[in-house]
């Protein structure tokens, strides 16, 4: 009988306090880091993994975006949602 490795993958996910946290700190240095700076500068250690699905889920509700010079920029702006959240054309 031949002995078989089984691959386990652990996907690991953050908790709402730590993709705040993340964000929050990103917020603050807005455009100042690299994607590999700015995980090795948070004020709490995470998993590589788990850093990598914040960063994803930030990505993906236009909370951040990525320069061409790979510096992580937050770019939402609540007070503009604020102004136009309201008006008759747009739907939430």
């Amino acid at each position: 009988m031949e002995n078989k490795m089984i691959k386990k993958t652990t996907e690991r996910y953050p908790n709402l306090q730590t993709v705040l946290m993340v964000e929050k700190f990103i917020e603050k240095n807005s455009g100042e880091y690299k994607k590999t700076e700015l995980f090795n500068k948070l004020p709490k250690r995470m998993i590589w993994s788990t850093f990598q699905t914040i960063m994803s889920y930030l990505e993906s509700i236009n909370k951040i975006i990525i320069e061409k010079d790979k510096k992580v920029v937050y770019i939402w702006n609540p007070n503009l949602f604020n102004k136009i959240k309201d008006r008759p054309e747009i739907k939430i």
